[in-house]
């Protein structure tokens, strides 16, 4: 057993966590679950799941919280770490999989497999490094305006059904190598929600290969929030801006060069 897994929480109901952890725990792979509680109140129920549970006593991020259960896998010495939405259904024998393929390829230091929604589409979770109108602009415009831009960003003409090395993968399911986070650090606890990813994704991409494996899939049962409410919006923009401001708005040398080196081995790939 040498992956932990971590799941942040926030209002979330016992009925709603059941079926993840029952997942995990089929799962041979799998060593310690932490449930992060950035809920404003404790829920003792958690506590009867047997997990190791954490009650942040405010909602202090999802990189924060997700840190808290990667700090101790450092310290155990765990080969790997499991970051996980409490939304992701699967087959507990994926783990395995993942681990046997990491442990025979010790340059990759994130995995993602491929992820759908529960009618069986694509959710399409390769991305490009995003620049500010990928992330932030686009989405006050007319979809029609963007179409062409946001399949390009996505990487659609993979078709999503070969292994790709992405630079930018989504925070829902994040297989990391342990001595990646040595290396390259945690979560950006400045984020307070939505870009932690890509900035973790990339700092790891800078040193290990960050691959798309659609060899396993999992299921996410998706609600894009920062859509769905103002304040949600309000917190996206906040944190994207902050994003920004970290690596660059406009001169982001780092981010071209890396697009252009996906794109290439795209092409090359459908070729």
């Amino acid at each position: 057993m040498s992956v932990n897994v971590s799941i942040v929480l926030y209002k979330h109901k016992l009925s709603e966590i059941i079926p993840l952890v029952e997942t995990l725990r089929k799962s041979e792979a799998v060593s310690q679950i932490f449930l992060i509680d950035n809920s404003p109140t404790e829920n003792p129920e958690f506590t009867s799941l047997y997990v190791n549970y954490s009650f942040t006593g405010k909602n202090i991020g999802y990189g924060a919280g997700h840190n808290i259960a990667i700090k101790q896998t450092l310290e155990q010495n765990i080969s790997y770490h499991l970051v996980i939405n409490p939304d992701i259904n699967f087959e507990p024998e994926i783990l395995l999989k993942i681990e046997d393929f990491m442990n025979n390829n010790s340059e990759i230091g994130l995995l993602m497999p491929k992820i759908r929604y529960p009618n069986g589409e694509i959710q399409y979770l390769c991305k490009l490094i995003p620049t500010p109108f990928d992330l932030i602009f686009r989405r006050f415009l007319p979809k029609s305006w963007t179409t062409k831009r946001t399949e390009k960003f996505e990487l659609r003409a993979s078709g999503y059904n070969r292994m790709l090395e992405v630079p930018y993968l989504s925070g829902c399911f994040m297989f990391l190598k342990t001595e990646a986070i040595r290396r390259v650090g945690l979560f950006d606890e400045r984020f307070f929600m939505y870009p932690e990813d890509i900035d973790l994704s990339r700092r790891i991409h800078r040193n290990y290969k960050t691959i798309y494996y659609p060899n396993v899939e999992v299921v996410h049962f998706h609600e894009q929030s920062s859509y769905l409410n103002l304040k949600m919006l309000i917190i996206h923009s906040v944190n994207m801006i902050k994003y920004f401001n970290k690596w660059g708005w406009i001169f982001d040398r780092n981010r071209r060069k890396i697009n252009k080196n996906t794109l290439k081995q795209l092409t090359s790939k459908i070729g």
